[in-house]
This record gives structure tokens, sequence and C-alpha cells, in this order.
């Protein structure tokens, strides 16, 4: 689904060039759910930016679908495939927009036909319901503003999500609740995810391999079972693994949030 080859992303000209990503490879298979984690600055989040298209500066191969994109302004066919759920959902959604605004207007966009109905299903979907359809984002808790942000980014019926730490600002019951819903969707709809976390307990419940970034580079490719099991090939990754010491049995995972397969 999807194949990224040497990776390079950078902000700024020369003589104050910033490298954020480096060389970085790696490959999503249909289905599967893909993580990135390494600490804050590692260049994780600027991936996935790179392949939505939000950042143009970057070099390397980069294809989704079998389709290579290219560092000119992506298309519809494009975000047709590819949505992406940022981490803020205080900042995602325009305060000023109600609910029914925000998904009519990507439905739109998309070019989608029967927009009453199927912005009714979307909130089915994500468990708000029709209820929440005429309220604005300061009337919604922040749990229910990233179900709208979820339900956004199903509108256009993608085959993959791009999950920038979806639950890092929410409340630790509330991440459980998000993340249940998400490995829903997926088992739904087919979808295929590439997640972003800083919390390896989050990748363990929600992954199935993992990628661990260091300072722009990927030091490590790994199943999740080796994850949860402590068996790191890199120096890097066993300290992660060791900070994270008690949060990485298979039973472990945010406050309520079903072990893998439930």
């Amino acid at each position: 689904m999807l194949n990224v080859a040497d990776l390079n992303v950078w902000f700024g000209q020369p003589p104050d060039r910033v490298d954020a990503v480096r060389g970085v490879g790696f490959q999503v298979g249909l289905g599967e759910s893909f993580g990135l984690v390494g600490e804050s600055g590692s260049g994780k989040s600027t991936v996935l930016r790179a392949i939505a298209g939000l950042i143009p500066s970057w070099s390397g191969q980069i294809t989704v679908a079998g389709q290579q994109v290219s560092t000119d302004r992506r298309d519809r066919a494009f975000f047709k495939t590819v949505q992406m759920v940022f981490q803020d959902p205080y900042a995602s959604l325009h305060p000023r927009h109600s609910i029914d605004a925000v998904l009519a207007e990507t439905l739109h966009l998309q070019g989608m036909d029967r927009i009453d109905q199927r912005v009714v299903q979307l909130l089915d979907d994500v468990g708000l319901g029709r209820g929440f359809r005429f309220r604005y984002p300061h009337q919604l808790s922040g749990g229910q503003r990233q179900r709208v942000a979820i339900a956004r980014a199903l509108a256009a019926e993608p085959r993959l999500l791009l999950l920038d730490e979806p639950t890092s600002a929410l409340d630790v019951s509330v991440q459980a609740e998000i993340l249940n819903l998400l490995a829903d969707l997926r088992a739904e709809h087919g979808l295929t995810y590439l997640m972003v976390s800083h919390d390896l307990s989050v990748i363990g419940h929600m992954c199935d391999r993992l990628a661990v970034m260091q300072q722009g580079r990927i030091v490590e490719i790994m199943p999740v079972d080796r994850l949860r099991s402590g068996k790191a090939e890199a120096a890097y990754t066993a300290q992660l693994i060791k900070a994270s010491a008690g949060y990485l049995s298979p039973d472990a995972g945010p406050a309520a949030a079903r072990p893998p397969n439930a």
C-alpha cells in the first residue's frame, strides 16, 4: 500500500538548512498497521507530513497503491486514497463551522453525492450519531472532536490513514476509546494505517510492525511481538523499551483498551 525509499526532508536553505529526515525507507502492506516511534524531534511526524504533501522540500521515492507521488501538489485522486488525522482535535476543526458544515464541505470537495445521508452515516461510524450534526467544536469534548476529525478523514473513503499522535492530546480513558474506534474502523473498512506515536504502549496495541527513529533516521524495523518481548537489536530501541517497562505486555496499553485482536 505504501513504499517509502531513501526519503530526505529538510527545512530552509544553506547555510541554515536543517535536515530533519535522512535516508528513511519502509514498506506498509495492504491492510497493515505500521508504527513510527521515537522521541520528540526524531522526524516521525515529518515523514507523515511529507507523505501527505504538507512539506514540499523532500527527495526520494514515495509510492502509494502503486502510484509514485511527486513534490508537486497532490491531486484529488491522491486524497481519495490517503487522508490524515492530526494530533490536536482542538486545532484541526474550524471553530465557526458546525460539524455538519465540516463534513458536508469535505464530501463536496471529494465529489460525493447524497451528502446528507453520508454525513449521518459518518457520524454513526465514529460513534457520535446524528444528534451531534449541528453542534460546533466548542460544544464537544476533546474525544468527540477527534471522532469528528476521524469522520472527516473517512469522508473520502480512503484506503490509507496517516495518524499523527491521534490520542496524545486526550485523557487516558478517552485515548482508549479512540484507539478502540480506530481498531474497529480498520477491521470494518479494510484500512491501512501509518501511525506516529512516542508511546510504545499505543504502538504495541495498534500496530503489526514498527520502525524506530532517532535523529531523522530509522535505526530498526521490527514486528510488534518483538517489541513486547523486549528483543531489540539497536541500543536506542532497547533504551526506549526499558523506559516503557511495564507497559508493553500483551494486556498492557492505554486504560480500558482492548488487547490486540479483541
